[in-house]
């Protein structure tokens, strides 16, 4: 699986239609609503915008898309099938479309929407995605220090600490890190 480390963003004409294109990282359906209103703002005055997003949850991937008031399936699916075909997780790519006065048909409005949302995902920044998970480690305020360092070089993040007869901390980090962390500090 692969994540959006850069956004990317494309935009081209056809028949007069113009389209603009998206790709983000988001890690949920928040930040996704958060991404389609920031691209909604700055085109006001577009008339569609689709888009399609796949998530990881603990529950599975959670993927959705609209066709944004194009006919069935012409917009938003074309959309998803390039995520799903590069494998990209939490991405959300959106794509606005400015009436020109033509219309495009299904097809070409499937090559339109799928084209451009392939030229924003080519011009993003792709990376491997990486498992991470919430760890609860008690230590001893001399391993604290050497403990946030190994935490920082893992690209972990700490979320908590508690101080009291030992140090609580509560961190984010590569799941596949944490035998070795409870090893050492557990």
């Amino acid at each position: 699986m692969q994540i959006i480390v850069q956004p990317g963003q494309a935009e081209q004409t056809i028949n007069k239609s113009r389209f603009v294109a998206i790709a983000e990282y988001c890690a949920d359906e928040r930040a996704v609503s958060m991404a389609l209103r920031r691209l909604a703002a700055a085109h006001q005055s577009a008339h569609h915008l689709a888009y399609a997003f796949r998530l990881k949850t603990p529950q599975g991937i959670v993927q959705r898309f609209s066709d944004a008031g194009e006919p069935s399936g012409t917009a938003g699916k074309p959309v998803l099938q390039f995520l799903e075909g590069r494998d990209l997780i939490n991405v959300c790519v959106g794509v606005i479309r400015y009436y020109g006065g033509i219309n495009l048909g299904t097809g070409g409005l499937v090559r339109a929407y799928g084209g451009t949302a392939k030229m924003a995902l080519d011009a993003a920044e792709t990376g491997p995605f990486v498992e991470m998970q919430k760890i609860r480690i008690e230590l001893d305020y001399k391993q604290l220090d050497m403990f946030m360092r190994e935490i920082a070089k893992m690209n972990g993040e700490i979320l908590d600490k508690a101080f009291g007869e030992f140090v609580t901390v509560i961190a984010t980090v590569p799941a596949s890190e944490i035998p070795g962390l409870q090893q050492k500090y557990g």
